[in-house]
């Protein structure tokens, strides 16, 4: 099992160092969550819709993304406004991951050791980029229950740490699809309501980005 709530203290404290010797960063923006949140179907979307390309693969198996993506110098222009970042999609987060939650996929069982191996490592990748994104989009599925150790461990990490960030609420295209139910977990947040694989109200995300991020 992966010791989540260690490597978050460790690099807690890393980034409390780089603030005080004045690290110098970046505008990048970090895409976290859930593993099938739907992170990378709007990594995706994001890149076509301000580069004209993808950026990662999608699949229905969970820990699909096992490492980091990047996109570079992408410059999304909103209400007269520019924003220029770069992407930075990561595995998915989970506190727990047993290989034989892959079996049901239709791996073989070495296939589903080595996907567990591949997305803890993952995993701590993901975290580790917390010292470098500047702001974030915490993606969250609006079908499941949003009050989860993970989801709550990365918002009071990017608290912490003071690291401006928009949940997002993904797959309201979904007639299970909830996002009050996120709105009234975390009403101290900002949320927005989006469906990153129709495309449905990314233009109200971007807005939202330009407020927090520029």
């Amino acid at each position: 099992m992966v010791d989540i709530m260690r490597i978050f203290r460790k690099k807690f404290f890393t980034d409390i160092f780089n603030k005080l010797i004045g690290k110098e960063k970046k505008l990048k923006i970090g895409f976290y969550g859930h593993p099938n949140s739907g992170k990378t179907t709007l990594a995706n979307r994001m890149t076509k819709d301000w580069t004209g390309k993808s950026l990662g693969l999608v699949s229905e198996i969970p820990h699909e993304t096992r490492r980091v993506y990047r996109q570079e110098r992408v410059s999304l222009n909103y209400d007269g406004v520019e924003l220029d970042f770069d992407i930075i999609d990561t595995p998915g987060i989970a506190t727990k991951i047993d290989y034989k939650n892959f079996l049901q996929y239709g791996l073989s069982e070495l296939e589903a050791k080595e996907r567990a191996k591949e997305a803890t490592k993952g995993i701590i990748e993901a975290i580790k980029w917390l010292d470098d994104v500047t702001g974030v989009l915490l993606v969250v599925d609006a079908t499941k229950d949003p009050l989860t150790q993970a989801n709550i461990t990365i918002i009071g990490n990017l608290e912490a740490r003071k690291i401006p960030f928009v949940i997002v609420a993904n797959k309201v295209d979904l007639p299970e699809s909830n996002p009050e139910r996120i709105l009234s977990v975390f009403p101290q947040h900002k949320v927005v309501s989006i469906s990153a694989l129709h495309g449905e109200n990314t233009d109200k995300l971007y807005q939202a980005m330009v407020d927090k991020f520029n």
